[in-house]
């Protein structure tokens, strides 16, 4: 692309004659055909390291104030380059959004379930569907890792571009409040924008500085963006705020207690078959009711599955009594993922790291009347310190003995943290301490025996576990796969 073509809209300055080929805020992808811009982010300023850019052939900079580069540097200033970024992004790669159907997906919870549910009910009745989330990039037969749940405006719109090349007809996005707080979705054109609910969290060190900050920034997908469609969680009292302003043309609801919503659930049973547990519910949609079944647990998963459809049903026509089939032969990586094992006993892996989502999904778990009720988890490092004692509350509460153990420490000593969880504990007999979580894993399946579960909570999907600055291969369901065949039995600490 010419830089004429990507910039004129930018500055009124003559545009020097060149070709770039490559859009970034990454100095070791700069070279003469790059376009390189500038981005304040929370360790490294893109102002500072501009010089390396040039150093490495770049020419062409944005920027939110001049640069000290050689006068061979053609530098357009603009008010905030975050959003000059999302906007170039958009016209580098074509505006690939207005080629496929795009579903946006915000929440404090679910969006990933969700998200991943519409993609599978999409797929099973022919309408080839990308994702772009937490649990990755999927489309076709391709699988890409993400760094953060919604990506960088311009991974998001090149990913939309391969998508719409590759033959996808539409694609469903989880859209994050840090997402929006930097303009990384503007410029796409969503069909149907989708509110699951919104809880306390996020709220903290390199987080959002306050619960309204982080309202207000998931409340941007609802009247920054000109969807078709804006489908509502009914049972969250704050879809009123997320309402407020909203411009789509067409808004509909959704519940798992309210019948007089478009879409509601009713007569929720959990269903457990020899080690595997899901859930049974009514859908009922204009008066008519259809059954419908689960693989995962939880009435929280039953809001994400009536959302799934009311997406498929409302803005692709999809015959609900199709989708209500379909759903019961969908799974979603890392999310109440049952797995049986050897002992009869059933593991179950769940992303929940929160207080909120490990008390939903202990509860849901305690309804399948296990023998027993055993908790594995931890708390990540380096922020979020308020919430490891909440989650040791809910652990104390609900389940039958604890495994504390590590998430993501990063560069902050699990012990530390282990420690801040255990001191929620009254009862040093209902947990015990092993920081390698593998082992941790390795002995909470030596105190399984038949009908009991065992909650493997916090990394869910994640194929990693980050330990100062390395991120080591660590994927549960692998490790559950090595363990089941080869026992170990490490020792716990009390």
């Amino acid at each position: 692309m010419q830089a004429q073509q990507l910039l004129s809209q930018l500055t009124s300055a003559p545009i020097p004659a060149c070709e770039i080929d490559i859009l970034t805020q990454d100095t070791r992808q700069a070279n003469e055909k790059a376009l390189f811009v500038c981005i304040r982010g929370a360790r490294f300023d893109g102002h500072a390291l501009a010089d390396r850019a040039y150093e490495n052939g770049c020419r062409f900079f944005v920027a939110e104030k001049p640069l000290a580069l050689p006068d061979d540097a053609f530098v357009v200033t603009v008010k905030d380059s975050r959003r000059t970024l999302a906007e170039l992004s958009c016209i580098f790669y074509g505006h690939p959004s207005k080629k496929l159907r795009v579903i946006g997906i915000t929440g404090t919870k679910g969006k990933t379930t969700t998200a991943h549910l519409v993609r599978g009910l999409l797929e099973g009745c022919g309408i080839p569907c990308g994702y772009i989330g937490t649990n990755g990039i999927l489309y076709g037969g391709v699988t890409l890792p993400t760094l953060n749940t919604t990506p960088d405006p311009i991974t998001l719109q090149k990913t939309l571009a391969d998508m719409a090349d590759d033959g996808m007809l539409a694609a469903v996005i989880e859209i994050s409040s840090q997402a929006l707080l930097q303009f990384r979705a503007d410029g796409i054109r969503f069909e149907s924008v989708l509110f699951t609910n919104l809880s306390l969290d996020h709220v903290g060190t390199n987080e959002h500085a306050t619960f309204e900050d982080y309202k207000k920034c998931k409340h941007r997908l609802f009247t920054d963006f000109e969807a078709s469609y804006a489908i509502w969680n009914a049972d969250d009292p704050a879809h009123a705020d997320m309402r407020c302003g909203a411009v789509a043309k067409k808004q509909l609801f959704f519940s798992t207690n309210n019948t007089q919503a478009d879409y509601s659930a009713q007569r929720i049973t959990p269903v457990r078959e020899k080690s595997m547990l899901g859930i049974a519910f009514v859908l009922t949609h204009k008066g008519a009711q259809y059954p419908c079944t689960l693989p995962l647990v939880g009435t929280c998963n039953v809001s994400n599955a009536v959302a799934a459809i009311a997406v498929a049903a409302e803005v692709f026509s999809l015959p609900v009594k199709e989708c209500a089939y379909t759903l019961s032969s969908l799974r979603v990586d890392g999310r109440s993922e049952s797995y049986p094992l050897p002992s009869g006993a059933t593991a179950v892996i769940d992303y929940a790291h929160n207080e909120e989502s490990l008390r939903a999904i202990l509860t849901s778990l305690r309804e399948y009347t296990p023998r027993r009720l055993i908790c594995l988890f931890g708390s990540v490092g380096e922020r979020s310190q308020l919430r490891r004692r909440a989650l040791g509350t809910v652990a104390s509460s609900l389940a039958d003995f604890s495994v504390l153990t590590s998430d993501n420490p990063g560069n902050e000593p699990p012990e530390q943290i282990i420690d801040e969880i255990a001191s929620a504990f009254e009862d040093p007999l209902q947990y015990c301490k092993i920081p390698d979580r593998r082992h941790a894993i390795a002995y909470a399946l030596t105190l399984t025996k038949k009908n009991d579960i065992l909650l493997l909570a916090g990394k869910g999907h994640e194929r990693y576990q980050l330990i100062g600055e390395c991120k080591r291969p660590f994927h549960e369901r692998a490790i559950l796969d090595e363990l089941t065949k080869n026992a170990e039995i490490p020792t716990a600490v009390n």
